[in-house]
């Protein structure tokens, strides 16, 4: 067993319990316990549940983010207070003042990388489960958690279109590199995605302008690229893994962006809209949507207005 082995340890033996469950949950309802459906389908199971622990962290995630869209108006004053200073001391105390205006409004930048680190180690025990299945399988290996020599036998001889769940792009056939291929396609143009509706609808002009978003930015493009060309060695049981987490990440983010948009954001606007056409009041720290003031109703045909005195008017001016 190599040190990441013995590192991940107990992440593995959690991620393996995890799938034995569910492989033996869809066995129990009739499916084959050697078809590569149901191992998929063990996998998909085992993301669901990694997402939904991860939700409180997602709720923080967000509660940060609005954070920093509020306390954008300070931060572009701390950049127009030191704008064109480069010695090491301005940099430093800007730093400094930057990181205590976070300190003092409880958030943080880098907040909204936090479920993607923590599922970091997750991805790599499910990703060393999955490799050492074949060692399981033949007794070269301790078996970990619920995945039994019995299970491991069954996971290592099952395969989705005649692939194996070990196989990579890097391995033999047309076919393995074809379906790997699709994966990771469909997996970098998930997350693309899925940034791209965070920046474009759910920040402020003046987030947007920011120059940490202006970095963001480049990871938006970067990210899918450093996945793709790392997704060519994931296992095809990886791939999915990923894959089903983009899309909970996607339909998650959709679902927040349209009811808890961030402050001043294009969503926030489409949401007063929509509040404003059904008579419903603004959110609170919203500011209302303003209607069209409407026009007054023209007189009927063939009527024509009588002319009222200035004292007339001045009488019902009074009145109202």
């Amino acid at each position: 067993m190599g040190w990441i082995d013995t590192l991940l340890l107990p992440l593995q033996w959690v991620v393996a319990w995890i799938l034995a469950i569910f492989h033996q949950i869809f066995t129990t309802l009739g499916m084959d316990g050697g078809s590569g459906w149901t191992w998929i389908l063990s996998i998909a199971g085992l993301t669901i549940v990694v997402r939904a622990v991860l939700i409180p962290l997602f709720v923080y995630q967000i509660k940060a983010q609005r954070k920093m869209q509020l306390i954008q108006p300070d931060i572009q004053r701390l950049q127009a207070k030191y704008k064109g200073k480069k010695d090491q001391f301005s940099r430093q105390a800007m730093a400094e003042e930057q990181m205590a205006l976070f300190k003092q409004h409880g958030t943080n930048p880098w907040a909204s990388c936090l479920p993607l680190l923590v599922q970091i180690p997750i991805f790599l025990s499910l990703f060393r489960v999955i490799n050492n299945t074949h060692g399981i399988a033949a007794g070269t290996i301790e078996p970990i958690g619920g995945l039994t020599r019995e299970l491991a036998m069954s996971a290592d001889a099952a395969t989705i279109l005649g692939i194996p769940l070990q196989a990579t792009f890097m391995s033999d056939g047309i076919g393995v590199k074809a379906l790997t291929a699709v994966l990771i396609i469909i997996m970098g143009a998930s997350q693309f995605i899925t940034q791209k509706q965070m920046m474009t609808k759910n920040m402020s002009e003046a987030a947007l302008n920011n120059p940490f978003m202006q970095q963001q930015k480049m990871m938006l493009y970067l990210m899918p690229v450093v996945f793709a060309i790392g997704g060519i060695y994931f296992p095809l049981g990886v791939l999915v893994y990923w894959l089903v987490s983009n899309f909970w990440t996607m339909a998650q983010q959709f679902i927040v962006i349209r009811n808890m948009p961030s402050p001043g954001s294009k969503a926030e606007k489409e949401l007063m809209e929509r509040r404003a056409k059904k008579g419903k009041t603004a959110l609170p720290g919203s500011k209302p949507i303003e209607m069209a003031p409407q026009p007054e109703p023209a007189p009927a045909a063939g009527q024509r207005q009588q002319p009222v005195s200035k004292a007339r008017q001045k009488k019902k001016k009074k009145k109202k």
